[in-house]
């Protein structure tokens, strides 16, 4: 809080309608399980969108990256699956793909990349069940995207919406 809200609340506290919690407050909610895809198409609605730097490996040099949070509505609840998007022209083809799912770059056709359209954003997706090595050692599962499908307007709900007012990812 910065110091002019805390001057101008009395004893330095916070209104109660910002969602805070106070520290003997009462809490219901039991959190959030993390659901993993069966392996299947699903269409998705872009959460998040970071702009962030791949620090090099084997395979690609240093270089930008965009990391995506997709979030998928099932019946079972909501899954979220994390795409980087390495900013490098060896895979291009995987923006392209990306942009394509999402309704904004046609096939065959020259694109510049504006990522201002990326959150809210809805496409379609190849999803499947991944695993990785944790800090703590341990395997964990993830959901992976596997390829972007191009858009068809039939079939992903049109436009792009604000999430700015959705709740907070997971991760």
């Amino acid at each position: 809080m910065s110091e002019t809200n805390m001057n101008n609340n009395p004893a330095g506290t916070i209104p109660a309608d910002n969602g805070c919690l106070d520290w003997d407050d009462v809490v219901k909610e039991d959190g959030q399980e993390f659901l993993i895809l069966q392996e299947g198409d699903y269409d998705f609605r872009v959460t998040n969108f970071e702009r962030a730097r791949h620090g090099g490996s084997a395979k690609l040099p240093p270089c930008n990256k965009a990391v995506l949070t997709l979030e998928v509505q099932t019946e079972e609840g909501i899954a979220y699956a994390r795409v980087d998007l390495f900013l490098h022209q060896s895979v291009s083809w995987k923006i392209g793909s990306f942009f394509r799912s999402i309704g904004i770059k046609e096939k065959g056709e020259e694109m510049k990349m504006d990522w201002n359209k990326i959150p809210g954003a809805r496409g379609r997706a190849h999803f499947r069940p991944g695993s990785f090595a944790g800090r703590d050692g341990l395997e964990h599962q993830k959901n992976e995207v596997t390829r972007f499908l191009p858009y068809d307007p039939n079939r992903v709900k049109p436009g792009f919406t604000d999430v700015s007012a959705d709740t907070d990812v997971p991760f």
